[in-house]
């Protein structure tokens, strides 16, 4: 098996290029794809597309996010998160309680904009923003739309006296493109003071959790035996989300020749219900169609396989 999708554990020291090159080596395939980026200093899930699979990493991508992590508050950096130099200090003389923190967290739920750090991977004019920020120029950066389902303290805030600072441990659910750095950032500023990001792992990435991801190390092993394969996760596990339709020879043909078809072709008794809709033919997944309301049909989307 060379096509699916697998669930990467990614481990903190490498980026996700570094991560996809390393996957292509031990596959020993060109065709690899990851399903959205992950800074070098954070762990966690991170599915990799293989072979045929490679199409579905726009659903992967487009898929919530969940994290748990920590924000320091005291200080703030460059980047956002402790890789920066820091660039503002304001001690923390009185710890927050958890009540002012909750509510803190709470008003940061829904619909959020975001302008995106500078240390970051966005293109502005065709460059990424930390090609400008380490060269010491700033640009206007676009404006980010993002949803934050949740964003809750899982365990007490910790005081460090010392140095007079606060740690806040959060986990939090968000669309695709949020900057979790940035929102640590915004938490710190809505209580008042300065704040880093100081921790980040992600928890769930494309429907795939951190229990089921797989380590550098086991994937090496399987590679030893002969198993590699056994690993990668079908495609269609990342289009669950979508109304499966079994589909007879008849229509395969069809399908197979990008033939648009109508609701009673499907069985369908309410298009507006199913948009989107998962073909399967002799147990396999062949492709999605979606609804056109103008034209009362549903036209090929994505198609995976001709066979």
């Amino acid at each position: 098996m060379t096509d699916g999708i697998l669930p990467l554990y990614k481990p903190r020291g490498m980026t996700s290029f570094d991560c996809v090159a390393k996957v292509r080596k031990l596959y020993q395939t060109r065709k690899v794809g990851h399903s959205g980026t992950l800074d070098p200093n954070v762990d966690g899930v991170l599915p990799i597309c293989i072979g045929n699979a490679t199409k579905v990493v726009q659903f992967l991508v487009a898929s919530g996010k969940r994290y748990q992590g920590s924000i320091t508050l005291g200080f703030a950096t460059t980047t956002e998160d402790l890789d920066g130099e820091e660039v503002e200090r304001q001690p923390i003389t009185t710890p927050f309680s958890k009540e002012r923190i909750d509510a803190v967290l709470t008003q940061m739920t829904g619909e959020l904009t975001q302008i995106p750090p500078m240390f970051s991977a966005v293109k502005v004019n065709g460059r990424r923003l930390y090609d400008y920020a380490r060269n010491g120029e700033t640009v206007e950066r676009p404006v980010r739309h993002v949803t934050i389902t949740s964003f809750k303290q899982r365990q007490p805030a910790t005081y460090d006296s010392e140095h007079q600072t606060q740690t806040i441990y959060f986990t939090v659910d968000c669309s695709k493109g949020t900057y979790v750095r940035t929102l640590a950032v915004d938490a710190g500023k809505a209580l008042g003071v300065p704040a880093v990001m100081s921790d980040l792992t992600r928890l769930k990435s494309g429907g795939f959790t951190l229990d089921e991801t797989v380590t550098f190390e086991q994937i090496t092993d399987h590679v030893a035996n002969g198993t590699a394969g056994d690993l990668l996760k079908p495609i269609d596990q990342a289009l669950r989300q979508y109304p499966r339709v079994v589909i007879n020879a008849a229509i395969w043909a069809k399908v197979k020749n990008g033939v648009w078809l109508t609701a009673a072709d499907l069985q369908l008794s309410d298009p507006a219900a199913s948009p989107m809709v998962a073909l399967i033919y002799q147990d396999s997944l062949k492709c999605l169609y979606s609804y056109r309301p103008d034209e009362r049909r549903y036209k090929p989307f994505k198609m995976f396989s001709v066979n």
